[in-house]
């Protein structure tokens, strides 16, 4: 089984979240800005990199919000021979401290948009978003 480490970023402002529109290999749905850990970066490092390259925001990190973990099965995945994935999915909860609102070019996402929480079950969404909504109702 490979296991893949990421880290995530919530950051809600006027009763809206900010997420990004992940489109991959003809798959689509809304995800929280973030992405997998590169060599020798700590999963805040992570946290910060992604959020800025699918957002164009700079964001500060205001504490774990929580950890998910999600399982792959090897039909389901993108290469052809990969084996089961475990997805473990480091979710912190943030505040925008520079940057101007960019689409991703080039990476796994397409778009990003403030969504009012209210809109957010409505949504196409991936199941990290679904863990993050969770999270953050039991923090407050």
């Amino acid at each position: 089984m490979d296991t893949r480490p990421a880290s995530y970023v919530v950051v809600v402002e006027d009763g809206a979240v900010l997420l990004a529109h992940w489109n991959e290999n003809g798959k689509t749905g809304w995800t929280l800005p973030g992405g997998g850990m590169e060599e020798h970066e700590t999963t805040e490092e992570t946290a910060v990199r992604e959020f800025r390259e699918e957002t164009g925001f700079d964001v500060a990190l205001d504490g774990l919000l929580g950890v998910d973990t999600n399982y792959v099965p090897a039909a389901a995945r993108f290469s052809e021979g990969a084996g089961d994935l475990r997805a473990l999915r480091v979710i912190y909860r943030g505040h925008i401290t520079g940057g101007e609102l960019t689409h991703e070019v080039g990476g796994t996402t397409d778009e990003c948009r403030w969504v009012p929480l209210d809109e957010v079950a409505s949504l196409k969404r991936v199941s990290l978003v679904d863990a993050a909504m969770e999270l953050l109702a039991g923090s407050q």
